[in-house]
């Protein structure tokens, strides 16, 4: 008799293992969504680097400009925006546009001097 209960037991928590491991909750949340910058410096497939433009509705991200532990730390540049977290501000021929808020942000940035990039 212990011997089903054990064998009950062992296939409950391989289940749940298993469970676990695909990334399935148990109270259906679905799948797993990644947050924030990826670590090659893109957001949803878009590289953060080149030209942005500030709009104040239907941007492609909506950031929130912080002071620490930001997801991307941006050098505005006027030319060559080539690398990573190096953002040039234009009014027209954006590469993308962004939108300050304050909640809900796609991603936290921080203004740097130097040393643009990931954190």
């Amino acid at each position: 008799m212990k011997q089903k209960r054990f064998k009950k037991t062992t296939a409950r928590v391989g289940f749940h293992i298993a469970a676990i491991v695909s990334g399935v909750g148990f109270a259906g949340s679905g799948q797993a969504v990644a947050e924030g910058v990826e670590i090659d410096c893109s957001y949803n497939g878009v590289p953060l680097f080149g030209k942005v433009e500030v709009v104040e509705s239907f941007p492609d991200f909506k950031v929130k400009a912080v002071t620490s532990f930001p997801d991307l730390r941006v050098q505005k540049v006027d030319s060559f925006p080539d690398a990573c977290g190096k953002w040039q501000i234009v009014e027209s021929f954006p590469d993308f546009t962004i939108q300050y808020v304050e909640s809900f942000p796609d991603f936290t940035i921080e203004y740097v001097d130097s040393f643009p990039g990931m954190p």
